[in-house]
């Protein structure tokens, strides 16, 4: 089961304020990845459901994480079914996010108690998915929205803490603003974690990349 609870999962999102998300059926090169992104100081991490190999490659990192990476709280991604959830839940992860509202994946995640991100479009869709119990919402797509209209949705919903994925780019400036609009923290995928990077296995980009991040939004490695 999970190794940290709702209240330290949502804290660690809201102190790291951004989300690196990757998927790849390379067990090592996921692990390389995970590793290079805590060396640069993240501390939460969401592997996404995007393949056959997912939950084997899942089932591997946690155990990797725990005897290497200490402190670094992983969830899964792009959850669509009960089943799939309870998998990752029975494996381990901490905190379940989703591409839609599903109410059946948010069931299962309440009965056990884990940290349920559904993704979310409308103000309407925002509102029900919190009031069902949604502990924090996936604003998505990002990149189908803009800082100004969180900023605008936040204006009668500022109780609903919000994550936004897609769009985001792994700048101070890109990261800044949708921050600034109001998100509590914001997921950063294929923009972070480029072909060209995964091709050439430049992890020490990637470390320096999320590096920069970290020290201007969290502040300085300890």
């Amino acid at each position: 089961m999970a190794k940290f609870n709702k209240q330290e999962v949502l804290q660690t999102m809201e102190q790291y304020k951004f989300i690196p998300l990757f998927y790849n059926a390379d067990l090592q090169l996921s692990k390389e990845i995970i590793q290079a992104c805590y060396n640069g100081g993240v501390r939460v991490f969401e592997y996404t459901n995007r393949g056959k190999e997912a939950k084997q490659n899942f089932v591997e990192l946690l155990k990797f994480i725990d005897a290497e990476l200490p402190g670094l709280v992983l969830g899964i991604g792009t959850i669509l079914t009960k089943e799939d959830c309870e998998f990752y839940i029975n494996a381990g992860t901490n905190f379940v996010v989703t591409p839609n509202f599903g109410k059946e994946v948010g069931d299962y995640c309440m009965e056990k108690n884990i940290t349920w991100i559904p993704g979310c479009m409308t103000p309407t869709e925002i509102y029900e998915a919190h009031k069902y119990g949604a502990d924090s919402i996936k604003l998505f797509p990002g990149d189908a929205l803009s800082p100004a209209y969180v900023k605008a949705v936040r204006g009668p919903l500022p109780f609903i803490k919000m994550m936004i994925t897609g769009g985001v780019m792994p700048t101070i400036d890109s990261v800044s603003q949708w921050l600034n609009s109001g998100a509590m923290c914001v997921g950063l995928g294929s923009h972070l974690f480029s072909k060209d990077i995964i091709e050439s296995r430049n992890f020490h980009d990637i470390e320096l990349r999320v590096g920069r991040l970290v020290k201007m939004f969290v502040g300085p490695k300890v």
